[in-house]
């Protein structure tokens, strides 16, 4: 009898195993382990910053505890909240003048350098399309440091402060540009302006009436990436500022989180993290409606040359 019973939890056991590690044998199976990592990692990111918003509207000076709900931080209070302390007013309006520039800046400038480096078939279009990654590998405590270098040894005539800060976001930010724009560019293809040159338009014709409105939800979200990452820059902003009016979100936050810091970080954490989502959601929705426009084709006959 306990040879039996020994014998058959020996059977029952591989039957186990199997049904426990079933997704490493059958990888196209559902896997519900993954999915609970799915969901552990959502966890895990999004409940900081739940409890950021949260202790944003707390009533109290306390960052842990909550004493009641209250727009304290964002406007009612005289002195220390977002809309009446001078600094952090100041560093929400330094962020967004950063980030509109770089927006209305680097985007023209990426999306001519997409179409270019997508026609470019000469000798160095390799090179040319490696350098456009580098800004995006290149740790960014080198970008920031070797920016300030060029500032300061070569590019003196630029003033200190915000327009130095300025050109320090467009540099990298054209990178994001350039690679939203050639993805679209790729997925397009070439016959739309082939067809639209066949029926007699011209090459700036065909770009500006059959290939731009193509791309434009590559564009638009070209364009809120660049307003995301210009907002959430701390390095190059840092390395470029040049005093107390060029101090952004994120060297407030950085500078203040150390020494006595009240719920109104959180709060203007909080102001900066409703642009960016708006700016995601915005990108979503362009981005929908111009595949499915795309999907559906462009009439080129409708050019009206």
């Amino acid at each position: 009898m306990i040879d039996a019973s020994v014998h058959g939890r020996s059977r029952a056991l591989p039957s186990l195993v199997r049904r426990a590690f079933g997704w490493l044998a059958n990888p196209w199976g559902q896997s519900r382990f993954t999915a609970l990592l799915t969901w552990l990692y959502i966890l895990w990111a999004i409940v900081p910053l739940l409890l950021a918003i949260l202790f944003s509207f707390n009533a109290g000076r306390s960052r842990s505890t909550w004493q009641g709900f209250s727009l304290r931080w964002y406007s009612g209070d005289p002195d220390l909240s977002v809309l009446h302390d001078p600094e952090l007013r100041g560093a929400v309006l330094q962020t967004m003048r950063l980030a509109l520039g770089s927006m209305v800046i680097a985007t023209p400038i990426g999306v001519a350098l997409a179409l270019g480096l997508a026609r470019w078939r000469g000798r160095g279009s390799g090179a040319g399309n490696l350098l456009m990654l580098f800004p995006l590998v290149t740790p960014e405590i080198v970008m920031g440091s070797s920016l300030l270098i060029v500032f300061t040894s070569l590019y003196t005539a630029v003033p200190v402060g915000t327009w130095r800060q300025l050109l320090g976001h467009v540099t990298f930010s054209i990178s994001y540009v350039v690679i939203v724009v050639r993805g679209r560019l790729l997925s397009i293809g070439k016959e739309y302006e082939e067809a639209a040159m066949d029926l007699g338009a011209s090459p700036m014709q065909a770009m500006v009436r059959v290939l731009l409105p193509l791309l434009y939800p590559a564009i638009f979200a070209s364009l809120m990436i660049v307003f995301a990452v210009s907002v959430d820059d701390l390095v190059i902003s840092q390395f470029l500022s040049g005093g107390e009016e060029t101090i952004t979100v994120p060297i407030r936050i950085y500078g203040n989180a150390r020494s006595g810091p009240t719920p109104a970080l959180n709060a203007l954490a909080t102001v900066m993290l409703v642009a960016t989502t708006i700016a995601a959601i915005l990108t979503y929705v362009v981005w929908k409606r111009g595949t499915k426009r795309g999907r559906g084709g462009t009439d080129i006959t409708a050019i009206g040359m």
